[in-house]
């Protein structure tokens, strides 16, 4: 039996790096993806190519920091398959290393708004429904940023601390009710998720503070390493882990 068989799970920033080896893991082990990110016709060649390969997903093409999206997103999956088992809150962006010194409003909050504020809005949307069917399992994709001050810039770290407190939150609070929360902490993946900084304003202050951790980095690791943990996490041979961080960095940080 796969170990998703009759699961439905929501994978945000599904359509690049860890967010696509989940969607394509997910579906090959059981589970109907709904899948959500910006960018609409990545969504489409990604379903068409998971149900080529005999699975079943759909998509909502959004910004996580969009209430009506995430509104939208949930809707879908009920509407779609009734119920909703698994959340994956995988969608991020970075800051351009800049210190608190240099980072603005704007940055600040945009890091935010995508790194803590949409996932929140995600679990709040979805726990009501995973309660009605019994619990379920969330997975928030954080990283080692979350845990340390030297991997990159401060509106980045403080969004990982803060999306690392939420769902331990999240996990303690509802762990009698069926819901387990745990959290990914990645160290160096091969991913797209340096393409959201933009070279023409890297705050080399910033970036040269932390440059003698950056590489230090042992390993980079790759997205289909992720999405396995994702899997073990999200299913039920996970049933007493909750509330975990998992560091997957390949020993950067030991």
């Amino acid at each position: 039996m796969a170990r998703l068989e009759d699961k439905v799970a929501i994978i945000t920033g599904a359509t690049a790096g860890m967010g696509k080896a989940m969607a394509e893991l997910f579906s090959k082990e059981g589970a109907s993806v709904v899948l959500f990110a910006r960018r609409e016709e990545r969504l489409q060649n990604l379903v068409a190519e998971i149900e080529d390969a005999g699975g079943k997903a759909v998509y909502y093409a959004g910004d996580i920091s969009k209430q009506e999206d995430i509104d939208a997103l949930v809707d879908l999956a009920i509407n779609e398959y009734g119920k909703i088992d698994i959340a994956i809150n995988n969608a991020g962006i970075m800051d351009n290393f800049k210190t608190i010194v240099n980072v603005d409003d704007e940055k600040w909050n945009q890091v935010f708004d995508v790194n803590v504020t949409g996932p929140m809005r995600l679990y709040r949307a979805v726990i009501p429904k995973m309660l009605e069917n019994g619990g379920g399992s969330l997975v928030t994709v954080a990283s080692i940023g979350g845990l340390y001050g030297k991997v990159s810039g401060t509106a980045y770290t403080a969004s990982k601390h803060a999306a690392i407190g939420m769902s331990k939150s999240t996990a303690w609070l509802y762990a009698k009710q069926g819901i387990r929360c745990n959290v990914i902490a990645p160290g160096g993946v091969n991913t797209e998720i340096a393409a959201t900084m933009d070279p023409a304003k890297l705050d080399m202050e910033g970036y040269g503070a932390c440059a003698a951790f950056v590489e230090m980095n042992p390993k980079t690791g790759e997205a289909e390493e992720i999405a396995e943990l994702a899997l073990f996490l999200a299913s039920d041979e996970a049933s007493l882990v909750n509330g975990a961080v998992v560091t997957a960095d390949g020993g950067w940080t030991a």
